[in-house]
C-alpha cells in the first residue's frame, strides 16, 4: 500500500466529525430536521416535543391502566407466611430438607442440611373467592376479590440490590433504565407541574439498590424518577431562600434557561433540554407539589381508612400520599418499605411489619375503588425475590429465633386494578413451596404484562444504546401473562 494513501490526521479528524455528526441523530438527517423543529424523534417514529420530553403520548393501542402504584417492600417478605399456603411444609416441620432440592442450588447464608420450616401462622380461606391467606393481613383480605396472585414468579438474582435491579430495570447490573422510567418516557405525564414518576421511601432506610432502583439508566434522566418527603418541602430546596420570592426566582430561571437553550444550539445535547425541563418543572412544582403532598388537607375518616398522621413519615401516609398523586394525573408512583429481611424474627419484627403494612394496602384499595381510580390503576405488590421453605441456618446453625433465607426459585406478587381479573390466582408451587410447579412467570413476562396493560408493546418501545435497540424486557423470549387480564 503507497502510504501516500493514508488520510492525513486533519482528514481523519474531519471524517470521525462528519460520522459523529451523522449518527448522533438516530434517523439520520430527517431527524436532524425535526430536531429543529422542536421534536426528537425515537427509532420507532414517535415525536417528542424536546421543549417538554413529559409531554402526554398516545400509546401504542388503548390500555387498561392509565398509571401505576407499585409497593415494594425491601427486602422480600415471606410468600410461605403470606399467601402459598403449603399444608405438607406444615406437616413436614422440622424436618431435614430432602437432598433433592438442594443439589446444585446456592444460598445466601444456608450451609449444610437446613430443616424444613412451616408456616408461622394460621391460614384460612377468604370467604368470597376461596383464596387462601394468612391471619398477618385481616384488612388486605377484605379486599381480596379485587387481587390476583401470582405465586409462580421467579428471579436470577439472590443478594438484594441486583436482584433489586433486575426486578426495577430488568438488569442486574447498574445503567439500565427503571419501570417507571420507561412507563414516563413511553406515555408522558398527564401534569406538566409535577414530576411524572414519584418515590416514596419509608422504614427508615433506602432500598440496597439505592436510587439506581428508580433512575433512568441510558434514557434521558428527566424520566428518572423523583424522591419525594413526605414532610417538610416535597424535594429539597423547593422553596424559596430568604429574601427571593417568585418573581425574581421566575427571572432567574428564564435567565438561566436562554444560556441552556443557546448552549443545546450548539452542542444538541440531550441533557441541556432535560436540565431546562426540570428547572421549570421545580418553578412548577412550587405551588402544586407542595399542595398535594399535604395530607393534612384530608377528611379525619379518610385519615383513619388508612391510619395515617400528618407530619409522620410513614408507609401509611405514603400510600395515601399515593392516592393524591395518582388522582393529579402522576404516571407511576412506587413505594420502598425497608425491613422486611428476616433471616430471623418471623415471630417478632416479621408481625409487626404486617401491622405497619396491612391496614393501608387495603385502605389504598379501598380508596381508589370508591374513587372511580382502581378500573384504570394498577397496583402491584412485591419484594424483590422469595424466601425459602427451610429454616435459616447461617454457618450450619439453627437460629434461635425462625427465619428464612433468600429463594429465587419461588416468590409471590400481586396485583389489582388497570384491567387485572381480581379473586384469582396464577401459578403454583410444589407440595413444600421450593419450586414452580405450574406456569412459570419470569420477570421480563412481568414486565411486558403491565406495559401491555398501560396500552404499550414491549417489544416497540425501544432506546438505542451501545449499538443496540434496548428495551425494558431485553432479547430474550418472553410473554404477556394474557390468562390474569382482563
Amino acid at each position: 500500500m503507497n502510504p501516500f494513501d493514508f488520510p492525513s490526521p486533519n482528514e481523519t479528524l474531519l471524517n470521525e466529525t462528519r460520522r459523529h455528526f451523522l449518527t448522533r441523530s438516530i434517523a439520520g438527517l430527517g431527524a436532524l430536521w425535526l430536531t429543529s423543529q422542536g421534536y426528537a424523534v425515537s427509532e420507532s417514529g414517535v415525536k417528542r416535543n424536546s421543549a417538554k420530553p413529559s409531554a402526554p403520548l398516545a400509546p401504542h393501542f388503548p390500555g387498561k391502566a392509565k398509571r401505576v402504584i407499585y409497593l415494594h417492600m425491601t427486602g422480600s417478605p415471606s410468600q410461605l407466611d403470606l399467601f402459598d399456603y403449603k399444608p405438607t411444609l406444615e406437616k413436614l416441620n422440622d424436618q431435614e430438607c430432602p437432598s433433592m432440592f438442594l443439589e446444585g442450588k446456592r444460598f445466601a447464608f444456608i450451609t449444610g442440611v437446613p430443616l424444613l420450616l412451616g408456616p408461622q401462622y394460621p391460614f384460612h380461606q377468604e370467604k368470597k373467592t376461596g383464596q387462601w391467606i394468612s391471619d398477618r393481613l385481616p384488612y388486605l383480605e377484605e379486599c381480596m376479590d379485587k387481587i390476583c396472585l401470582i405465586k409462580s414468579m421467579r428471579s436470577e438474582q439472590f443478594n438484594h440490590a441486583p436482584a433489586q435491579l433486575l426486578l426495577h430495570t430488568g438488569n442486574q447490573n447498574l445503567g439500565y433504565a427503571s419501570l417507571g422510567a420507561w412507563a414516563l418516557y413511553g406515555l408522558g405525564s398527564e401534569n406538566e407541574n409535577m414530576p411524572g414518576f414519584v418515590v416514596l421511601l419509608s422504614g427508615g432506610q433506602s432500598p440496597d439498590a439505592g436510587k439506581a432502583a428508580w433512575g433512568s439508566g441510558f434514557l434521558p434522566s428527566v424520566y428518572q424518577g423523583v424522591q419525594c418527603r413526605g414532610k417538610g418541602d416535597p424535594v429539597l430546596f423547593l422553596s424559596n431562600p430568604p429574601g427571593v420570592n417568585r418573581s425574581m426566582r421566575e427571572k432567574v430561571i428564564q435567565a438561566a434557561n436562554r444560556i441552556n437553550r443557546r448552549t443545546y444550539q450548539e452542542m444538541a445535547d440531550p441533557e441541556t433540554l432535560t436540565r431546562i425541563s426540570q428547572y421549570e418543572l421545580a418553578f412548577r412544582m412550587q405551588m402544586e407539589a407542595t399542595e398535594a403532598m399535604d395530607i393534612s388537607k384530608e377528611r379525619e375518616s379518610t385519615l383513619e381508612l388508612y391510619g395515617a398522621q400528618p407530619g409522620a413519615e410513614s408507609f401509611a401516609n405514603n400510600c395515601l400520599l399515593a392516592r393524591r398523586l395518582v388522582e393529579r394525573g402522576v404516571r407511576f408512583v412506587q413505594l420502598y418499605d425497608w425491613g422486611w429481611d428476616h433471616h430471623s424474627g418471623l415471630d417478632s419484627s416479621f408481625p409487626n411489619k404486617c401491622r405497619q403494612i396491612d391496614q393501608p394496602m387495603a385502605a389504598l384499595l379501598k380508596d381508589l375503588d370508591a374513587r372511580g381510580l382502581l378500573e384504570d390503576t394498577l397496583v402491584i405488590f412485591s419484594g424483590e425475590f422469595g424466601r425459602t421453605p427451610m429454616q435459616e441456618n447461617r454457618g450450619g446453625v439453627k437460629a434461635s429465633s425462625p427465619g428464612r433465607d433468600h429463594h429465587i426459585d419461588a416468590f409471590t406478587l400481586w396485583m389489582a386494578g388497570g384491567g387485572v381479573k381480581g379473586g384469582i390466582s396464577y401459578g403454583e408451587t410444589d407440595d413444600i413451596g421450593f419450586g414452580v410447579a405450574k406456569d412459570p412467570v419470569e420477570i421480563r413476562d412481568f414486565h411486558a404484562t403491565v406495559m401491555q396493560q398501560l396500552g404499550i408493546d414491549h417489544s416497540k418501545l425501544t432506546f438505542p444504546f451501545q449499538g443496540l435497540n434496548q428495551r425494558l424486557t431485553g432479547v430474550k423470549e418472553t410473554r404477556v401473562v394474557r390468562e390474569i387480564l382482563t
